[in-house]
């Protein structure tokens, strides 16, 4: 007889963090204090944070070794050349220029590519990407395929660019209007999807016919090639780490939030092929991030990212990783909870609108569904919707498709028990959905509204 085996994490626990513990008094009186944002909780008052996977993994003792040998040197540290070497090797790119995190490389690269007036189509908007385009004087336009916008859709694939909308673009305002063309692998927005390979190299095709570079949003390029390897016929027996270095050399330059796949607490890189454009952005990261060869990052952070770099490449760390996400997903779908499908990389996308069908958009339904779903567990997640869109140039709202609560997963930090309490908890709200009242917001940042807006009841 075959038995089934069970699924299981590839690594064992060698310290812990204990949790606190709160009473739903308390975490009433947390919210409100908060402006029902859940940014501006105090993570003392959190029992399971789902807030997000920038900067919240697990090091392995691996990583823990190599951070006592960080040469904290100001100028010519060797922990930059091993972190260089790494993303040499693993992702196939010529020149890296270290920041403190990806919105660094972000700012970077947008000061030097892009003009005013220029056009940047993406695969989907992302908050930050965004916001440094349009403050270099761009304007992002989507040309993610239709299906990224429907959380119903079981696309494989809702990461693909649609090669139509982006020949429109180009016959519209001409190749030179267009620096570049922005990918994420892994679409945060969409509910981490990916892009396929096949789709990646016809977009690559088309911008050598044109002249045309693509910038490689990289920061979970390794699930991407996870759902590759899963999905994508001719790629079932490839290692995930040939299928990444595939990836990136169909791709010109690339941010990394190293917060994300690479498994560290802090950093990130800019990384290009071309030689005046790193030229440039050594001489940038001087004024905005620090010398060429630490870029806001103490010595041991890059021994970090050194070694969680290949980690992050090994095929039992991703199916274990992408497992977790997994299992959350197929839980929430057994209570009938409505979710982004396919289930995606880093989180399970909770779709607010179907939730909160009697909420309008203005009244804030994904925001609100993570202030209830703190307040009944103390589970943290993040509003995706319509505060995270922010506004448009005119000032008025974005109002995207998708308005989602995303419960984003650390990698290597909870368990499957942990997993269970958080589907229960959504369950427990989604049974008293219909008596869940909107918000209205009464404090609006300038910036990248969703991190500090406060909210009241209606």
């Amino acid at each position: 007889m075959n038995h089934k085996k069970s699924w299981a994490e590839p690594y064992k626990i060698k310290m812990v963090e204990l949790l606190k513990m709160t009473t739903e008094k308390d975490r009433k009186k947390a919210i409100r204090e908060a402006g029902y944002n859940t940014f501006l909780l105090r993570s003392a008052d959190v029992y399971i944070d789902l807030l997000t996977d920038s900067g919240t993994n697990a090091m392995s003792d691996g990583q823990w070794s190599a951070f006592m040998t960080g040469d904290e040197a100001y100028a010519g540290s060797k922990s930059y050349y091993n972190m260089e070497k790494a993303v040499q090797k693993y992702y196939g790119y010529k020149y890296v220029v270290p920041t403190h995190q990806g919105r660094g490389a972000e700012n970077i690269l947008s000061k030097i590519l892009i003009k005013e007036g220029d056009i940047v189509p993406g695969n989907m908007y992302f908050t930050t990407t965004r916001l440094h385009q349009e403050l270099a004087g761009g304007t992002f336009r989507d040309i993610i395929i239709n299906e990224a916008h429907d959380p119903l859709s079981e696309h494989p694939f809702k990461g693909n660019v649609d090669l139509d909308k982006l020949d429109a673009l180009v016959k519209q305002y001409g190749p030179s209007k267009i620096p570049y063309i922005s990918i994420a692998t892994n679409v945060n927005m969409a509910g981490g999807q990916p892009i396929s390979m096949a789709n990646l190299k016809e977009l690559r095709e088309y911008t050598h016919r044109h002249g045309i570079r693509i910038i490689h949003d990289m920061t979970r390029v390794a699930e991407n090639a996870y759902f590759i390897q899963q999905r994508e016929d001719g790629y079932h027996q490839t290692k995930i780490a040939d299928i990444v270095k595939e990836i990136c050399s169909l791709t010109d330059g690339a941010t990394m939030s190293a917060k994300k796949d690479a498994l560290v607490n802090i950093g990130g890189f800019m990384a290009t092929n071309e030689w005046d454009v790193y030229e440039e952005a050594r001489n940038l990261v001087v004024v905005y991030e620090g010398l060429h060869t630490y870029g806001g990052l103490a010595g041991r952070d890059m021994e970090a990212i050194a070694v969680g770099i290949p980690e992050s490449l090994d095929d039992n760390h991703q199916h274990a990783r992408v497992g977790q996400v997994e299992y959350l997903g197929h839980r929430m779908m057994d209570f009938g909870i409505p979710i982004v499908r396919p289930i995606g990389g880093h989180g399970i996308f909770v779709d607010a609108k179907a939730f909160l069908p009697h909420l309008t958009q203005d009244q804030f339904p994904a925001q609100c569904l993570a202030a209830e779903v703190y307040t009944d567990s103390g589970v943290r997640t993040m509003e995706r919707g319509i505060v995270s869109a922010g506004r448009k140039p005119d000032g008025s709202h974005y109002y995207p498709n998708l308005e989602l609560v995303r419960f984003t997963i650390p990698r290597r930090v909870y368990t499957q028990a942990h997993m269970d309490v958080v589907a229960e908890s959504v369950a427990n709200v989604y049974d008293r959905r219909k008596k869940i009242k909107g918000l209205k917001m009464v404090y609006e940042p300038k910036y990248l509204r969703f991190f500090q807006a406060r909210f009241e009841k209606l």
